[in-house]
C-alpha cells in the first residue's frame, strides 16, 4: 500500500512539475521561479562583491545599450555589469541580471554580434533552463540543501549550485548546458536580436570569430561552459530566413539600435 502511494505521489509530482519551454519542448520544472530568481540575486551579488566592475564608461554604454535594446522585447527590468575581465565571455542569470566581459566587447566589431551572445544567453533565461536544471539535480539527490548552497560559494555544494545556475567557471565548476539546451537558447537568441533590430546574420561571423580567437590560444570561458558543436551554424542558417523577416519588420517598426562600441 505504501509503496502504491509512494507511486501516486511520484506521478503526482511529474505531473505537476511539466511545463514548456518557448520553443514547444516539454520541460521537467517543479521548483518556484522566484526561488530560482533569488538564486541568481544572490550569485550576481556574490560576484559584484569580489569580482573587478568595469568604471569605463564607453563600455558600460555599449553593453548597456545592446542589452537594453534586447530587454525592451522580453519586457521586465534588467541588471547590467560590465566586469573587468579579459575571458571572452557574457551571461544572464534567472532574475533579469545580465553580465558581460570586458574581453568580449574588445573582441566583437559591432552590436550586432555582442547582440548575438547577450541575446544567446538570455534565451538560457527565458527558456528557465537554470530551474530545468537545478529542478533534476534536487529532485534526484540533494533537495533544498542546493538551495542554500549557492550562498557558500567556497563550499563543493555551493560550487554545483553556481555551475546549475550557469555561472560555476569562476569558481572552478564547468558544467555545460545539454546540446537541446544550446540550441533552444540559440534559436530563441537568433529571433530576439532580430525582433531587437540587430542584424542576425552576424550571429555566424561571432561564432567564427570565437572558434577562431579559440584556435589561437585565446581562452574562451563562453565556449567551456557553453560547447560549441559543428551543427550550431548550421542550425542557424536554417532559420536565417525567418529572422531576416522579423528583423524587417523590426526595421519598419522603428527598431534601429545604435549602440556605438
Amino acid at each position: 500500500m505504501l509503496k502504491k502511494n509512494l507511486l501516486k505521489l511520484g506521478a503526482l509530482l511529474l505531473l505537476s512539475a511539466c511545463a514548456t519551454s518557448p520553443t514547444g519542448r516539454t520541460q521537467f520544472i517543479y521548483m518556484p521561479d522566484n526561488q530560482v530568481d533569488q538564486m541568481g540575486l544572490q550569485a550576481f551579488n556574490s560576484m559584484k562583491s569580489k569580482e573587478p566592475v568595469s568604471r569605463d564608461p564607453r563600455q558600460n554604454q555599449f553593453a548597456q545599450c545592446v542589452a537594453y535594446a534586447l530587454t525592451r522585447e522580453t519586457g521586465g527590468q534588467w541588471e547590467v555589469v560590465v566586469f573587468q575581465d579579459e575571458s571572452l565571455n557574457a551571461f544572464a542569470l534567472p532574475g533579469n541580471k545580465i553580465g558581460v566581459h570586458t574581453g568580449l566587447i574588445n573582441l566583437v566589431d559591432n552590436q550586432d554580434q555582442l547582440a548575438a551572445v547577450i541575446g544567446h544567453e538570455i534565451g538560457h533565461v527565458l527558456s528557465r533552463h537554470s530551474n530545468e536544471r537545478l529542478s533534476q539535480e534536487t529532485a534526484v539527490s540533494t533537495g533544498l540543501s542546493m538551495v542554500q548552497a549557492v550562498t557558500q560559494p567556497q563550499t563543493a555544494m555551493g560550487q554545483t549550485a553556481l555551475g546549475l545556475l550557469g555561472v560555476g567557471a569562476q569558481y572552478g565548476v564547468i558544467l555545460p548546458y545539454s546540446r537541446i539546451h544550446e540550441t533552444e537558447a540559440d534559436t530563441i537568441g537568433l529571433d530576439l536580436i532580430a525582433r531587437a533590430g540587430f542584424d542576425p546574420r552576424q550571429s555566424i561571423n561571432l561564432w567564427l570569430k570565437m572558434d577562431k580567437a579559440a584556435q589561437g590560444g585565446q581562452p574562451i570561458e563562453f565556449m567551456s561552459t557553453h560547447p560549441s558543436h559543428g551543427s550550431r551554424i548550421d542550425n542557424l542558417n536554417q532559420r536565417m530566413n525567418n529572422a531576416l523577416q522579423l528583423q524587417q519588420q523590426a526595421l519598419n517598426a522603428g527598431k534601429q539600435p545604435h549602440c556605438a562600441k
